[in-house]
């Protein structure tokens, strides 16, 4: 399951379920983010904004590769005051490309990446499911699949996700990629 991107200099990092993708591990501190992706480029930390009380303050760490100085981020962090590094988003052209027990997710196309991942699934006897934007993803808690439109075609873009400690208002990922903890309408 190989995978050319056409982009030189694109890092190759791994995802590891609950530990980390790259060098970043989850629970880090934003200070720990902005040294740990200082070998990606220069980094951008902003606050992210609070819809609602209960949620703990978020800061938002912008990766943006070197020498791209007006490209999107390569990759995007988010790290709660409570829980550190929760969510790691990697761009489909600029990001690194990152693989999770062989399978490439980043800035394929997704009827390809579907086709793989089902076939990931048969081979390893386990199961795949789609999130709700119908995006095929591996059932191992901790991806996301996004789409990110580049030029006419649908390119992936993974979040890697942790969720935090039940006691500190966790939730799980569904087998559709939904949350099942919150309460209904």
């Amino acid at each position: 399951m190989t995978f050319e991107t056409g982009f030189a200099g694109r890092d190759e990092w791994s995802y590891a379920p609950a530990v980390g993708v790259g060098p970043l591990r989850f629970g880090m501190t934003v200070d720990e983010v902005v040294e740990a992706a200082g070998a990606l480029g220069r980094t951008k930390v902003s606050d992210c904004a609070r819809h609602h009380a209960i949620f703990s303050p978020t800061r938002k760490v912008e990766v943006h590769r070197r020498g791209a100085p007006s490209s999107p981020p390569a990759v995007t962090a988010y790290v709660s005051e409570a829980a550190g590094l929760f969510c790691v988003a990697a761009d489909a052209v600029h990001g690194p490309q990152i693989a999770y027990d062989g399978l490439s997710l980043v800035g394929r196309g997704l009827s390809e990446l579907e086709s793989d991942v089902i076939a990931y699934a048969e081979a390893r006897d386990t199961y795949f499911r789609y999130t709700p934007e119908g995006c095929a993803t591996p059932d191992d808690a901790g991806i996301v699949m996004r789409g990110q439109l580049v030029g006419q075609v649908l390119r992936s873009r993974p979040l890697f996700v942790t969720p935090p400690p039940r006691e500190r208002g966790g939730f799980s990922l569904g087998r559709v990629g939904v949350a099942t903890d919150q309460p209904g309408p």
